[in-house]
């Protein structure tokens, strides 16, 4: 059975439920099968080589999310697959329908955390809400987390994320923005977030936060952690070793842009 290490331990009755949870989907939609190896392009793994691991710890992730509440993992599932083939038909979100969010160089992709855990760095303060379209932000932040859950190696099963608000300001707040990538994350991409680093938080953020706020859930809020900027430093490298911490935080790995990553597999 698949390694529990990036995700908690797993027992037994976990795995009995998880394989429950796989009859209760495949009852309610046959074409589920089929869509455990075309609709889960966010995890990493060849289908055709680990395919019955993949699924899972996929379902894992979604089991989790509800409390180890099989029918209503099933139904967050269900929606998932339904909303990944209108989200992405090709199994990924191509760069040309995203090109204009990529450009803005707003998200870049970093190193690993202590744990090994991949890890990417969001600059809200060059994003204008003034510029953006709805609809192509929501293919972005697929296109995003799509990124960085492919790098997620083997053993682990979340990613990290820092989020550096030096610069922002009234015309880079974007309130439903925010919301549509919260949503996409805790309903879509469950259990990959395992913390966000908040640093240099202006007062403005604040205000909007207390706004953003009601629309995460429980577990999610906890893995937002507001650093001080007295204590930045020592956080960053209690969680990020100096070889993998971004040069601009005081590290030694530079940040590659998502529009210089490599290009997204196609789907199998």
């Amino acid at each position: 059975m698949a390694s529990a290490a990036g995700g908690g331990a797993a027992g037994e009755g976990e795995w009995l439920k998880v394989a429950e949870l796989r009859a209760t989907v495949q009852a309610q939609d046959p074409h589920a099968k089929i869509a455990f190896r075309n609709c889960l392009s966010e995890v990493r793994l060849p289908f055709h080589a680990h395919a019955q691991e993949v699924d899972n710890l996929t379902l894992r992730r979604f089991l989790r999310a509800r409390d180890h509440n099989v029918d209503k993992a099933a139904a967050m599932f269900l929606k998932f697959l339904q909303w990944r083939r209108e989200a992405a038909p090709d199994g990924f979100v191509p760069e040309e329908q995203v090109r204009r969010e990529l450009a803005q160089d707003k998200v870049c992709m970093g190193g690993v955390d202590r744990t090994g855990r991949p890890f990417l760095v969001a600059f809200p303060a060059r994003h204008y809400s003034a510029n953006r379209d709805m609809a192509e932000l929501k293919s972005f932040v697929v296109y995003l987390f799509d990124k960085i859950c492919a790098r997620i190696p083997r053993g682990q099963e979340k990613f990290l994320c820092i989020v550096d608000l030096k610069g922002y300001g009234y015309s880079n707040c974007d309130i439903r923005a925010y919301i549509a990538a919260i949503e996409i994350m805790q309903n879509y991409y469950p259990e990959r977030l395992g913390k966000a680093l908040m640093i240099n938080v202006p007062y403005i953020f604040m205000k909007a936060w207390k706004m953003i706020y009601p629309f995460i859930d429980n577990n999610t809020r906890d893995k937002f952690v507001f650093v001080d900027n007295k204590s930045l430093q020592e956080t960053l490298r209690r969680e990020i070793d100096e070889s993998q911490l971004p040069e601009f935080l005081g590290g030694k790995t530079p940040l590659i842009p998502f529009k210089d990553c490599a290009q997204q597999p196609e789907s199998v």
